[in-house]
C-alpha cells in the first residue's frame, strides 16, 4: 500500500508501508551506520523520532534477543530505501515487519533515502508525518502537532532495580539507559543497582556507591534543570563519575559550560575519534543532537580530552578538581566498533583508586 511522509518543510516523499499502519508524528533524523538496525530502533534516544537509515537494504538480520538496547522501542517511525521481508537471522523468530506492527510503529520502504538524506542534511531535524493521503489536512495537522520535551520521563525507569555482580557497586542514574551500557558493566562483574533519573543526593549517598555512570538519554539537557543541580551536589561527594551521550551534557552543564544544538544531527557508527593525550585514533558509535559550546568553557574547572575529528568538535572533558570525566560518543559499542571500551576500563581504574584510597 502507498504511503507518504510529509516534512514539516512541505516536501514530500512517497513509499509502500510496512509495519503498523497507523499515521504518526515526530522529529525526522537519518543514521548513516551499515549495520545494527535494531539496536538503533529500540535505543531510547530515539524517543519520539522517526529514523532513515542510509543502509540500503534494511531487514536481513531479523529480530534476536541479543540485539535489544530497551525491550520497548520508542520511535515513531523507521524509512528505508529496500526492506529485507524474509528474515536470514537463524532463530527465524521474527522479521522487522512484524516486529514494527507488533509495537505499533509504522514504516516506509522504496523510498528514495539518498535524496531525503541530502535534504535532512541541508534543513537539519524537522517534524514529520506518516499518512495514507496528502491533504491539507495532514498539513494542517503537521504543523499543529506539538512534540513533547518530556523524553527522559518517558524512557528511563520509575523505580530502582538491581543488576547484580559480585565487584564495584556502581550506581547508574538512568535518563533512557540503553542495554549496552550494563552489558559492559556485567563483564567487570559490577554490582549495578540503576536509579531514577529524579534520584536525590542522599538517596545515592545512602546506597554508598563505588561510582556512579550517568547514562545516555534523548532530548534537550536544558530541559533537566533540576538534575543539572543534583549533579552540582553529586560532585562535591568526590564519587568516581563518568557521564556517556546525555549524561556528558549535563557534566557540562552542571560546571558552567554551555551546550547548543548541531544543524543537523549526527547518528552513526563511523566517526573518527581522537584522544588528545595519547594522538590516537578510534572510531565510535555516535547519537547526538548537542555538542558542548567550546568558547563557553572554564579552563579552571575542565579540560578537553576527545575530539571528533570530523568536525572538531568536543568528544570528551574532564574535571580538575573531581574524578569525573565523560565522553559524547557510545563506548559500549552496540552497535557499533569496539575500539572505544577503554572508557570504561579508565572508569573502573578511576573506581579503585578510591576504594583503595577510602578503605
Amino acid at each position: 500500500m502507498e504511503r507518504h511522509l510529509i516534512l514539516e518543510d512541505g516536501t514530500v516523499f512517497s513509499g509502500q508501508g510496512f509495519g503498523a499502519p497507523a499515521t504518526t508524528f515526530g522529529e525526522i533524523i537519518f543514521d548513516t551506520a551499515m549495520s545494527g538496525y535494531q539496536e538503533t530502533i529500540t535505543n531510547p534516544i530515539y524517543d519520539g523520532q522517526m529514523i532513515v537509515f542510509a543502509m540500503p537494504v534494511v531487514g536481513a538480520d531479523g529480530i534476536h534477543a541479543e540485539a535489544y538496547e530497551s525491550t520497548t522501542p520508542k520511535i515513531r517511525g523507521v524509512i528505508v530505501h529496500d526492506l529485507a521481508e524474509v528474515s536470514t537471522n537463524r532463530q527465524r523468530r521474527m522479521n522487522l515487519d512484524r516486529f514494527l506492527q507488533h509495537h505499533n510503529i509504522p514504516g516506509l520502504y522504496e523510498v528514495d533515502t539518498r535524496k531525503l538524506i541530502r535534504h535532512l542534511r541541508e534543513t537539519g531535524p524537522q517534524k514529520a508525518t506518516i499518512v495514507d493521503v496528502v491533504d491539507d489536512h495532514a498539513v494542517d495537522q503537521l504543523v499543529a502537532t506539538v512534540l513533547t520535551n518530556k523524553q527522559v520521563q518517558n524512557t528511563a525507569t520509575p523505580k530502582a532495580y538491581a543488576n547484580p555482580g559480585r565487584g564495584f557497586h556502581i550506581i547508574v542514574i538512568d535518563f533512557g539507559l540503553k542495554h549496552g551500557i550494563l552489558r559492559v558493566l556485567g563483564d567487570y562483574d559490577a554490582n549495578v543497582t540503576v536509579l531514577p533519573f529524579t534520584t536525590t543526593v542522599d538517596e545515592v549517598l545512602t546506597l554508598d556507591p563505588d561510582g556512579i555512570i550517568l547514562s545516555t538519554g534523548p532530548g534537550n539537557p536544558k530541559d533537566l534543570p533540576d538534575e543539572v543541580s543534583t549533579l552540582v551536589r553529586v560532585l562535591q561527594t568526590k564519587v568516581p563519575l563518568l557521564g556517556l551521550g546525555l549524561g556528558h551534557e549535563l557534566l557540562a552543564l552542571a560546571n558552567g559550560a554551555g551546550v547548543k544544538a548541531l544543524p543537523a544531527e549526527y547518528h552513526g557508527m563511523n566517526h573518527p575519534i581522537q584522544e588528545i593525550i595519547s594522538q590516537s585514533i578510534f572510531y565510535a558509535r555516535q547519537g547526538r543532537g548537542y555538542v558542548i559550546d567550546e568558547e563557553s568553557l572554564d579552563s579552571k574547572k575542565l579540560f578537553v580530552t576527545h575530539r571528533d575529528l570530523v568536525d572538531g568538535s568536543i568528544q570528551g572533558i574532564r574535571l580538575r578538581n573531581y574524578p569525573a570525566f565523560s565522553v559524547q560518543f557510545f563506548p559500549d559499542g552496540a552497535p557499533g566498533p569496539l575500539e572505544a571500551n577503554g572508557i570504561f576500563a579508565d572508569f573502573f581504574e578511576t573506581v579503585a583508586d578510591y576504594v583503595q584510597k577510602n578503605s
